[in-house]
């Protein structure tokens, strides 16, 4: 049996009104997750982002760190070498300063 009453209609009129506005507010609360949610996937993948740059630097300044740690140790290897052909040389100008020197004292 099919009611034609207003009171009927209005009341269906009213619940759909609210069932309208409900779904609305739902509607609103989904999209403010919605962006939330997007905004920590974003503020996630930055972090991640960030992350891996900081892991990429310290990689590059640990490899810098080696490279540089080598190039001491050769530096410091010539240095050595270097110090010892100095020495050589040194002794080697004071015996031929002393040769000459003998031969100047023979010839007088």
């Amino acid at each position: 049996m099919s009611s034609d009453n207003p009171a009927d209609s209005n009341q269906k009129s009213e619940q759909a009104a609210q069932s309208a506005q409900e779904l609305a507010a739902a509607l609103k609360r989904l999209n403010s997750a919605i962006d939330t949610l997007d905004k920590a996937v974003d503020q996630n993948a930055g972090a991640s982002s960030s992350e891996y740059n900081s892991d990429e630097q310290v990689q590059r300044m640990s490899q810098d760190r080696s490279r540089l740690a080598k190039e001491l140790d050769e530096a410091h290897a010539r240095a050595n070498a270097l110090k010892e052909a100095n020495s050589e040389v040194s002794k080697r100008l004071v015996g031929a300063m002393e040769m000459v020197r003998n031969a100047m004292e023979q010839q007088n």
